[in-house]
Order: structure tokens, then sequence, then C-alpha cells
């Protein structure tokens, strides 16, 4: 039991994020013991990618147009970032009456891209070359950009980080398109690589 609240006996139903989404019922903070390790974030539970995701700091540089400046305060704060996931999960399981992992699981196969561009250079001219994408980068950029429309719309809002991140994950596995800045996001990645091709 995750959180010693819910079941991560949970169908990953694309075939190619099988093997890379883990599910293990561990309290999900193994302390980056699989850091040096080769493909070891396919050892490190969801919900602490999750959760490592959501320790980033501000960039400053411009996302989606909008300069990103969480002036480090989630950055290290293991604890307090899982306490907002925690929240977060309790605000599905009510909203939606199902399992939060699930739920998180849905929106992390709907969000995570096929394909990408790549440059290469031929002959000292660029290109950009549409290439499909690993099974760990496919999590890897589905995470971050659920993670990136949270703090985006909690510092646009001032809505509680956890309601934000809660939303997204909603909106993310039920597939909207319209509203869910993740699958905005995958569709462009998507359509640019289609226009490389």
């Amino acid at each position: 039991m995750l959180f010693g609240r819910w079941t991560t006996d949970v169908q990953v139903k694309d075939r190619s994020l099988k093997e890379v989404i883990d599910l293990r019922d561990i309290f999900p903070h193994t302390h980056g013991r699989h850091s040096k390790r080769y493909m070891g974030k396919t050892k490190v539970n969801i919900v602490e990618r999750l959760a490592n995701k959501l320790m980033r700091g501000g960039t400053g540089e411009k996302v989606s147009g909008k300069v990103i400046r969480t002036h480090g305060r989630l950055q290290g704060k293991k604890y307090t970032v899982l306490k907002i996931i925690y929240n977060a999960f309790e605000d599905i399981e009510r909203k939606e009456k199902v399992n939060p992992v699930e739920m998180l699981v849905r929106a992390i196969e709907n969000a995570a891209p096929r394909e990408d561009i790549t440059k290469v250079e031929i002959a000292g001219v660029r290109y950009q070359v549409a290439v499909d994408i690993s099974s760990i980068r496919r999590v890897d950029v589905a995470l971050r950009n659920i993670v990136l429309a949270a703090i985006l719309k909690h510092w646009s809002s001032k809505r509680p980080l956890y309601e934000v991140l809660a939303e997204e994950i909603i909106l993310a596995a039920k597939n909207d398109v319209q509203n869910s800045y993740a699958l905005k996001k995958k569709d462009e990645i998507e359509r640019v690589a289609t226009s490389a091709r």
C-alpha cells in the first residue's frame, strides 16, 4: 500500500511503458541508491520520480511564454513534496472515487509523446529529423510536463500546489486535450516531429 492507503496493483496498458514504470509497494524515498546504476530510474517508484520532478528549482527562463522562478522553495525538501503528493492523491480520490495511483499511471500514458525531433548536421547544414523516443524518456517528459503545468497554474492562480497537481493529473488521465497543459505539449512535440519527417 502506497502511503499505507492506496494499492499499487495497477495494470499499465501501454506495453512500451510497462518495464519503466515501477509500482512496488514501498515508501517513495530511496535516497538515490539507484542514481549511478545503468537504467537505475526503472527501479525508482513512479511516485518518487514525480516527487523528484517537483523538487525543481526556478529556471528563470521562459517556459511557454512565462518565466518560472520558484526561488528554490521545494529544492531538496523531499518530505514536503511527498506531503503535497499525498494531499493531491487525497484530492483525486475525493473527486473521482478511484485509486489515484491508477489515475497517475493513466495520465503518464496519455501525456507521454511517441516522437520527438533531433538536430543532425550534414555537410555543415543542420536538419531537424523525427526520431522515436525511448520509454524512459517518454515517462520523464510526461512527468516533467505534468509538474510544469502544476507549477505554472500554482504561480498564476495562487491555488495550493496539491490542488493544481491533482487537477492536472485528472485532466491528463481523462485525455482532456483542451484543458491539460501536458497533453497540449505532447501534441506540440508530435506535431513538430511529424512536420520534420
